[in-house]
């Protein structure tokens, strides 16, 4: 492993990068679009509302007819009346009656009739008592057409500004005279029956819209169910809770699940290739080169020495590059978890054996239900280096705490690791020589040097972190981030 300097201080010991996986997570976030959900209730709704709002103005616009032609045959019956009893010769100007309609007698009552001798100059009007020396507008001086009956049918301005429906006639009677005849109801009984029946609609229309938003909700959520399922499941594969997608989907995502089952399955099997391969060119390599190495210790000389120092070059790189691959092909496949706890206590108990002539205290502090997310194998080749560097430089004491560590963009869970020991610590310029691969500062102490650099190979694969720093102890702080469950 490692050695350590006097006056060792805290520094920033690497691989706080993530991942090329980790890497790629804010450049999918930043191409992501709208949901299949969003889309799917975005245009129904849309849809619904183009429909109620067509809907409500065609419904709105043929009842604004009915009403009018309703009101229209009231005062038609009140015009043939007129007609009839000016033809008749029946009219009686001084006491003309109320036709059945009591308003025509009450001053300024929104109902009125007139009578205009339009043959004569000027024309001479009789009017009914409602309108109170009042005349009613022509019509025809509003620009309003006859019909095919010879009638015209529009509002007008009556009386103390009243809204009026007015249908008038003209009539020939020959010698008997030319007569414009007009009958004008108060339109306040059109607008009102039209504004309750707006609103009325208005509020039907509002709850049929919103129950039809409702139910399209719902039957988003029930079509796109499949598709939550199986995020769960790949949620629970890369949790390490299963290990493929189970259960029956829909005929449309099916071949996507055996897709994806198909994916993971030869995932699996590129792992285990790259696994065997990194076995066999380890037995290989080390045997020849061993071989080399004794040759080399019992001979003497320049020769020999050269040899023996080449060698170990060559060791050094054959663990360097057989590691590296061997920890990318232990991540390549996201699905695994492990339990921390029995991990490092097992750990702790390895080393105190393996250092009992030092008499060390190996404390262990592990909260409970913590879970690696990735190969029990790495988080012990993690955690085993670590602690065994702090084994060799502690004074008398070394502590393992592990707890929940701070959660990362997207709610990922981490665990924080942190061992310290009571040793001498590190320099500030020591900080980052201690990480390089193979880098060694004291050479009377065992090992090859590869040990932390493992670590922040392994960390960084990971997508995690690791950091040295001052121990509360007195000496070194490493400070290890893994993903978590």
């Amino acid at each position: 492993m490692t050695a350590r300097a006097e006056d060792g201080a805290p520094a920033d010991a690497a691989a706080d990068g993530a991942s090329t996986r980790e890497g790629a997570a804010p450049e999918l976030r930043r191409r992501k679009t709208a949901s299949i959900a969003a889309r799917l209730f975005g245009s129904a709704a849309l849809w619904t509302l183009a429909m109620l709002l067509i809907g409500g103005v065609t419904l709105s616009s043929y009842y604004t007819r009915s009403v009018e032609r309703g009101f229209d045959q009231r005062l038609h019956v009140y015009l043939k009346t007129l007609v009839g009893a000016v033809a008749a010769g029946a009219f009686d100007r001084e006491d003309p009656g109320s036709f059945g309609e009591p308003r025509f007698e009450l001053p300024l009552s929104g109902w009125y009739w007139q009578i205009t001798r339009i043959d004569r100059d000027p024309p001479e009007a009789t009017t009914s008592k409602s309108l109170f020396e009042e005349q009613l507008p022509r019509l025809a001086d509003l620009g309003i057409e006859e019909t095919l009956v010879g009638t015209r049918e529009g509002y007008a301005q009556g009386p103390e500004r009243q809204r009026l429906r007015v249908v008038e006639r003209t009539i020939d009677l020959g010698q008997d005279g030319r007569y414009l005849i007009a009958i004008a109801g108060d339109a306040t009984e059109i607008d009102d029956d039209i504004a309750d029946f707006n609103v009325a609609l208005l509020v039907s229309f509002l709850l049929l819209g919103l129950g039809l938003v409702v139910t399209t909700g719902f039957q988003v959520r029930f079509g796109l169910r499949p598709l939550v399922r199986i995020r769960q499941q790949l949620a629970e594969i890369r949790g390490g809770e299963r290990s493929r997608l189970d259960g029956a989907f829909p005929e449309e995502i099916a071949p996507l699940a055996v897709e994806l089952n198909g994916l993971l399955e030869s995932n699996r099997e590129i792992v285990e290739r790259a696994r065997t391969h990194v076995g066999n060119l380890a037995h290989g390599l080390k045997t020849p080169l061993s071989v080399i190495k004794n040759e080399a210790a019992v001979g003497d000389g320049p020769f020999a020495d050269k040899v023996r120092e080449q060698a170990a070059i060559m060791q050094r790189q054959i663990d360097h590059h057989l590691e590296r691959a061997r920890l990318a092909a232990g991540v390549a496949f996201a699905g695994e978890t492990t339990p921390v706890k029995p991990v490092v206590e097992a750990l702790a108990r390895t080393m105190a054996k393996v250092h009992r002539e030092r008499d060390l205290a190996i404390d262990v502090d592990v909260a409970e239900g913590l879970r690696f997310r990735g190969e029990k194998q790495d988080l012990e080749e993690m955690v085993g280096n670590l602690v065994d560097n702090a084994c060799k430089w502690a004074g008398s004491r070394v502590a393992i705490a592990v707890a929940e560590g701070e959660r990362l963009p997207g709610g990922r869970a981490t665990l924080r690791v942190v061992v310290d020991d009571d040793g001498a610590g590190l320099a500030d310029e020591q900080s980052a020589a201690v990480l390089e691969r193979g880098r060694r500062l004291d050479e009377t102490k065992p090992g090859s040097g590869l040990g932390l650099a493992i670590v922040v190979d392994l960390a960084r694969l990971y997508g995690g972190r690791f950091t040295l720093g001052r121990a509360p102890l007195g000496g070194l702080r490493c400070d290890l981030l893994l993903p978590g469950v």
